[in-house]
């Protein structure tokens, strides 16, 4: 297992043009403990060039065991709304299909840890069809045999999105206040930045342990620190 300076870790990366993948992609590129950054996605991003930096244009419907050769950690940071898919199916199909499928080639080629986006509130007996959906990806990629799966449940992400969504906006706008009021058991809905859960994320990845561990918003927070 890649884990020194001398030996670094190779990372691949999807879902790096959302607002918890560009952080988590920046945090990847500083880490002296990767040696080598891939992300895969339909399109070639625009991201400054960078010597760890490689990008595979891939179909996510076609998705191969040589498109994600020599990775030590996959990280999943796709995602969209029902209402930008158009559709639950096309939902379904980016946020279950799409990781599920990249899972399974990454374990085929002996990747050793999965790190996942999900949401508070995911649980796949959820009357909610986005909770059920990302509840349901959380048991398939558990299922799948890898050393250590790490699941994200951050609530309201704070950050600057590139596209406009305009309840998340409000909701954003009241975050400091509501924050104030969520104690307790609540503190799991927190709005927390999207830079705090994507150095979450590879700090994580970085940990010795194996097995499922599941991260909320307090956990998230110190995870990042």
């Amino acid at each position: 297992m890649a884990d020194s300076q001398e030996n670094p870790r190779t990372a691949l990366l999807l879902g790096a043009s959302g607002l918890v993948g560009g952080f988590c992609l920046r945090t990847l590129l500083e880490d002296p403990v990767y040696g080598r950054v891939t992300l895969l996605g339909r399109r070639e991003l625009t991201v400054p060039a960078h010597p760890k930096l490689t990008q595979k244009i891939v179909s996510f419907e076609n998705l191969s065991a040589a498109d994600f050769s020599n990775t030590d950690d996959l990280f999943c940071a796709l995602g969209t709304t029902i209402r930008k898919a158009g559709s639950q199916n096309a939902f379904r199909r980016v946020d279950f299909e799409y990781p599920l499928a990249a899972a399974k080639q990454a374990l085929n080629v002996d990747a050793q840890r999965f790190i996942l986006v999900s949401s508070v509130g995911a649980d796949a007996a959820s009357k909610n069809f986005y909770l059920r959906t990302k509840g349901e990806l959380e048991q398939a990629v558990s299922a799948l045999g890898f050393q250590a799966v790490h699941i994200f449940h951050p609530s309201i992400l704070l950050g600057r999105r590139e596209e406009f969504r305009a309840g998340e906006r409000a909701a954003i706008a009241i975050t400091p206040a509501l924050n104030l009021a969520l104690i307790g058991g609540l503190r799991r809905y927190r709005g927390i930045s999207a830079a705090t859960v994507g150095k979450a994320m590879v700090a994580a990845a970085k940990q010795e342990e194996s097995g499922i561990k599941i991260y909320e918003y307090d956990q998230i927070v110190q995870l990042a620190r």
